[in-house]
């Protein structure tokens, strides 16, 4: 089974300005496609901004999945044979409204995520929680799964898409100043524990009084970081990614004496507290 070659970009966008971003980010597709990229993986919220001060003006900013975003980017993945994760606000048909990202590739409109859990920031003070099990997508040798920002530090949404059978996670985030441990620690930590390769694409820019530093991060299945991006600057850049190796959970340094199984060793008859819940999340209230 081939590597997979994928992109991480590194990039600003314009708040609430969808055509200006979808452009955007179809030029920087073309171009991480013309790097020898597979999968491209952009930012949170690429495709409208985040810091929006009211649920209407996210709304207005968001789209169905699928729709025109998603229609435009499925054909600039058939021309150049790639597959991208997007990040967006999602207006669903019942009213609710979502921080998604959508998987898109040469045949279409793959599948979308809706972000599980919601700091109390930005459009996340206006969304509703994910309502979706999580979900791992095969691209023809390559299975990923999507997590976004804010999920990132609950290791459960990593661990799941794990056992899902999950060679990547990938996770679109704006991580502005205060978050620069996550940008630091998270993809190493998630890779390592999860023995699954573990890629993190943040954004840059000035946006309603936050700053975004960039620092996205990848890391391999035995947690050894492959890359960071600078800080404050767009940027594009690839990590190579080996499914078989991902997959391969059983660590042996010494056969027989010294080996590492973080995934099959688990002991879930202990686990029971992870799995009550003394009071459902159910968003920070639409105001």
């Amino acid at each position: 089974m081939p590597n997979w070659t994928v992109a991480g970009v590194q990039m600003n966008c314009a708040l609430g300005d969808v055509a200006a971003n979808r452009a955007a980010v179809a030029l920087k597709l073309r171009e991480a496609a013309g790097r020898g990229a597979k999968l491209v993986v952009f930012p949170e919220c690429v495709l409208t901004g985040y810091g929006f001060a009211s649920r209407a003006d996210a709304r207005a900013a968001a789209e169905p999945l699928p729709g025109p975003s998603t229609d435009l980017l499925a054909k600039e993945c058939a021309k150049l044979g790639v597959w991208a994760v997007v990040g967006m606000l999602e207006a669903a048909p019942d009213g609710k409204l979502f921080n998604a990202c959508a998987l898109v590739g040469p045949r279409g409109f793959v599948a979308g995520y809706r972000k599980a859990h919601l700091p109390c920031l930005g459009a996340d003070r206006f969304t509703d929680p994910g309502d979706r099990p999580f979900a791992v997508h095969d691209l023809g040798g390559l299975k990923i799964g999507m997590n976004i920002c804010f999920d990132g530090s609950f290791p459960e949404s990593a661990r799941i898409l794990t056992l899902l059978g999950a060679d990547l996670i990938v996770l679109p985030t704006n991580w502005a100043t205060a978050a620069r441990k996550m940008a630091e620690l998270v993809s190493a930590a998630r890779a390592w524990e999860n023995h699954v390769y573990y890629l993190a694409v943040n954004r840059v820019g000035d946006e309603s009084g936050f700053r975004y530093i960039g620092l996205s991060s990848a890391a391999d299945y035995m947690g050894n970081v492959l890359h960071f991006a600078p800080e404050g600057e767009e940027a594009i850049f690839t990590i190579e990614v080996d499914p078989i190796a991902a997959r391969q959970k059983r660590v042996v340094t010494c056969a027989g004496t010294y080996e590492i199984d973080r995934v099959n060793w688990r002991r879930p008859e202990l686990y029971g507290p992870l799995v009550e819940n003394p009071g459902a999340f159910k968003g920070h209230g639409h105001t």
